[in-house]
């Protein structure tokens, strides 16, 4: 629906909502009766998306700075260290990680200094050799009739026994 010439805007929409209410179409909402939230503080754009971001079921991390994205990735690091695939792969993560955290103190601090410490690469090790699941034992192989094992290349032709 336009709106009419000559109606300023204000008018027009309030007797929108005045017929809206007038028909139903209000009654039975969520919320219907309550105040609304939110009002007692200050709005701020970013506050709103973040909001947003979490009702949806968003991870908002990329929206923090990089001071506090750094701190919040240690606790993760610390927490998830034993999902890694191996010790190499923990001590490649965490030398990332030191280096980062060190390029960031070289920066300017663009607001509130946030201190974020160093991992200790020895600690996260021993904590992911205490948290990573055991590792299966290597399947026996039982020697071929005759005693001998079966070559590979035997095996894959079809070819039971050594030669």
């Amino acid at each position: 629906m336009r709106k009419p010439a000559g109606t300023s805007f204000e008018d027009w929409i309030e007797r929108q909502v005045r017929e809206a209410q007038e028909r139903g179409a209000f009654d039975g909402l969520c919320g219907a009766g309550e105040p609304l939230r939110g009002l007692d503080r200050g709005f701020s754009a970013d506050q709103w998306a973040a909001d947003k971001a979490r009702r949806e079921g968003f991870d908002v991390t990329g929206m923090l700075p990089p001071a506090l994205a750094l701190r919040r990735e240690r606790e993760v690091l610390q927490r998830d260290v034993h999902e890694l695939v191996s010790e190499a792969a923990v001590r490649a993560v965490v030398d990332d990680f030191n280096d980062r955290v060190r390029e960031q103190y070289r920066r300017p601090a663009d607001g509130p200094p946030v201190v974020t410490a160093l991992l200790d690469v020895e600690a996260l090790v021993q904590e992911w050799h205490r948290r990573r699941p055991p590792v299966p034992a290597p399947p026996v192989v039982e020697p071929a009739p005759g005693g001998r094992l079966a070559r590979w290349w035997s095996r894959r032709r079809g070819r039971g026994g050594a030669h």
